[in-house]
């Protein structure tokens, strides 16, 4: 148990470092680099948009935060050793595979949200390695929510 909440922990602080660094594109996005001294701004140029930055901020912030929360409550849910492993690399698979998403999908022409062209815009390398990790965890995590639900209720083990 131990081992598995440590996994969920570490990786929970590690996509939120991550998504502290899509906060400071955030910045460069928005004042267009990063001032040193009052009214001097070191001009550091940023792909993507600020809607995406803020994306990518807040959802890896979210993402990290939710599975903290699954890391320190793992012993209250009635879990077997085998659920334990499927909910501790389920999540962690989730948190990186959407953060991988957000920073690429904010790359991509098509914003990573379709393996072809889309009405926002032309496929393209970035959009299918953000759209395929993502793809699956859209579903992953939803079963593991559920999992979730049902072990926190007590009664049976899952």
């Amino acid at each position: 148990m131990e081992h598995y909440q440590k996994v969920l922990v570490v990786n929970g602080f590690l996509v939120i470092t991550v998504a502290m660094f899509a906060g400071f594109m955030l910045m460069f996005s928005l004042i267009g680099g990063l001032e040193l001294w009052p009214g001097y701004i070191f001009q550091i140029p940023v792909y993507g948009t600020e809607a995406g930055w803020v994306r990518a901020h807040t959802g890896g912030i979210t993402n990290g935060l939710l599975i903290l929360v699954v890391g320190v409550i793992l012993p209250k849910l009635e879990f077997s050793g085998l659920s334990i492993k499927l909910i501790s690399y389920g999540f962690t698979y989730v948190a990186w595979s959407f953060t991988i998403f957000y920073w690429l999908g904010n790359a991509a022409g098509n914003r990573a949200l379709t393996l072809g062209d889309n009405p926002l815009g032309v496929s393209d390398v970035y959009g299918v390695i953000g759209f395929l990790p993502a793809l699956p965890s859209v579903f992953i995590v939803v079963a593991l929510l559920i999992m979730c639900v049902f072990a926190s209720r007590g009664g049976t083990r899952t």
